[in-house]
């Protein structure tokens, strides 16, 4: 039987980490990566919508990744995202990653083209084969792959023995559903609904924004656990009211996390990678306003 209780928990996703010329920042990664292990997180998940791997080489992604493993190897599940647009690319990646020891890769499906369920099975076995004694786990965010996972696409790769479950981000909370009735295991993706996914039978959560507030989503799964419904979901609203206020500059949300950390006293991961937006000068209140709400929430639930 494998062992899946690594995967139970909060696992952030991991912020592209940039220095001032926007290249990648490998000591700006080694320290978000202690930062995480000081916050008590179960684990991260590298190289995601979070890290901006649609904006980098494979190269890049591999500094990450390596950079990411010298601190977290034995401290942290470390889950890295591995898809490129082509079946060879992310097979090197997958590669790379089972030779630094993560302990899952993942994939999105190929993106673009719109490929029938064989091929994207495919593409996502050929992923796994590069990487032969590590996890796989399918990334499913149809919102923005402009493809979504179905029960046939699953049961086909759940011949796998090496798939072992779903990083859901679609919307509906039916979906979780679905895939655990296959035997899949499931994270819950959309942080707005991480008690709604809890309660649907999630081993986890993996988020975009639990990065910015840790301290929330893990007090958050805490509570659930400990049947204090109550409180996980005052937590939850209050999570989902400082998502909304990240979401509401000119700048990408991720260039807002980032600022909100850095003027939190958390490791400076710089900005975001064109052609994302970064902050301009008029999101500097709502910066603050963010920083506002997640410390006061802070204090009130941790």
């Amino acid at each position: 039987m494998r062992d899946l209780s690594k995967y139970q928990g909060i696992i952030p996703a991991f912020y592209a980490c940039y220095d001032a010329e926007g290249k990648i920042n490998p000591a700006g990664v080694r320290e978000l990566t202690k930062w995480f292990i000081e916050k008590g997180v179960k684990g991260v998940y590298v190289g995601g919508s979070s890290g901006e791997c649609i904006y980098q080489g494979k190269e890049e992604r591999k500094i990450v990744l390596e950079n990411v493993m010298a601190e977290a190897k034995g401290k942290l599940t470390v889950i890295a995202h591995v898809a490129c647009n082509n079946t060879a690319d992310s097979q090197e990646l997958a590669a790379h990653a089972e030779s630094v020891g993560v302990d899952a890769i993942a994939a999105i499906p190929p993106i673009y083209f719109h490929l029938p369920p064989y091929a994207i099975a495919k593409y996502w076995n050929d992923i796994s084969a590069a990487a032969p004694n590590t996890d796989f786990i399918i990334y499913n965010i149809p919102q923005l792959a402009g493809v979504a996972l179905n029960v046939p696409l699953l049961k086909e790769m759940l011949k796998n023995p090496r798939c072992i479950g779903v990083k859901n981000s679609s919307m509906p909370t039916q979906d979780i559903q679905m895939w655990l009735d296959e035997g899949a295991i499931v994270f819950n993706g959309p942080d707005e609904q991480l008690i709604s996914g809890l309660a649907m039978g999630t081993i986890g959560g993996i988020g975009g924004t639990y990065g910015a507030m840790p301290e929330l989503y893990v007090k958050l799964f805490e509570c659930f656990n400990n049947g204090e419904i109550e409180k996980a979901r005052a937590i939850q609203n209050e999570c989902c009211r400082i998502i909304y206020k990240l979401c509401s500059t000119h700048g990408n949300m991720y260039a807002t996390i980032k600022e909100s950390m850095r003027r939190m006293g958390c490791p400076d991961c710089g900005s975001v990678r064109a052609p994302l937006a970064e902050l301009i000068e008029s999101d500097s209140p709502i910066v603050d306003e963010c920083v506002s709400m997640i410390k006061a929430a802070i204090a009130k639930y941790c």
